[in-house]
């Protein structure tokens, strides 16, 4: 049987694996297919594509959008999009340059709470990556000023903890809506972190076609209890690790894994989406 893991990271956004080790991990872990979903960033994907062709690996397109609604940040996911797109990859561009002016206003926060870290040095950890807040939880950890990278999270950084400066650039709707005008699937990620499921009706109506049931944080009880609210609004199901290369601490790619059925349904759900797009006004 084959199986997928449908949210892995590469070092375009905040993982420490290149696409190479990505692909490689992937076929060590037995999968037949692997979803590259960087944060704001489609740059990782053709790497993976050109490192998996030896290797019999499927490659499938993919992003992770962060916005926010109300008091949450919600986290969008986006399959099988034509990434390539001009005006999708200019919009990309302007929300990582956002992504620098945000890790300044927090870094001028955390060095006001007696936290020594610098913008250089962030950017250094992160590399070719789009910046992020694991990339500063990494550079903070090395301070000494905390014991864990969780630490930095839960205390500093974490959603509206002290030193936390939103990045919004996409509402709820306009991240469903750009995924769906580029004949993508729109699937919230690991909602069970987002914790407001009061919520999922209005991603509905934006467009919203699938929930992540499958998570490496989502306790079988509650992939359960996502699993029957995806049946009840009529959601596909999909699954992936969140994997970070080395980035949470631990190889996490491979630990949670779909059937391949699942992939096959989110390429149906895609061709469903692009004759939508395609029918006249």
């Amino acid at each position: 049987m084959k199986y997928a893991d449908l949210h892995v990271h590469t070092f375009y956004s905040d993982s420490t694996f290149s696409p190479e080790e990505v692909v490689a991990c992937a076929k060590d872990k037995g999968l037949s297919a692997v979803a590259i979903c960087d944060h704001d960033s489609t740059e990782g994907i053709e790497p993976c594509i050109r490192a998996a062709r030896q290797l019999n690996i499927e490659i499938i397109p993919g992003i992770e959008f962060t916005v926010e609604k109300s008091d949450v940040e919600i986290h969008i996911l986006g399959y099988f999009m034509d990434y390539k797109t001009d005006w999708l990859q200019k919009k990309l561009a302007a929300i990582r340059k956002a992504r620098i002016e945000r890790l300044s206003k927090m870094v001028s926060k955390l060095n006001d709470k007696g936290i020594p870290v610098k913008v250089a040095d962030v950017l250094s950890i992160a590399g070719k990556g789009t910046v992020g807040r694991l990339h500063l939880a990494q550079t903070m950890f090395r301070t000494k000023k905390i014991r864990t990278i969780q630490e930095a999270f839960d205390k500093y950084i974490g959603f509206m903890k002290p030193c936390y400066v939103a990045n919004v650039r996409f509402s709820p709707q306009e991240a469903i809506g750009a995924i769906l005008k580029t004949g993508g699937v729109p699937v919230l990620a690991h909602p069970h972190i987002m914790g407001r499921d009061e919520y999922i009706p209005d991603l509905i109506n934006y467009g919203l076609r699938g929930i992540e049931v499958y998570h490496t944080d989502h306790k079988p009880s509650v992939a359960k209890h996502y699993e029957a609210l995806a049946k009840d609004f009529g959601l596909l199901i999909t699954g992936g690790s969140d994997c970070h290369g080395l980035g949470k601490g631990r190889v996490l790619l491979g630990g949670v894994r779909v059937p391949y059925t699942v992939v096959e349904k989110l390429k149906e759900e895609a061709q469903r989406i692009r004759k939508e797009q395609n029918r006249p006004s």
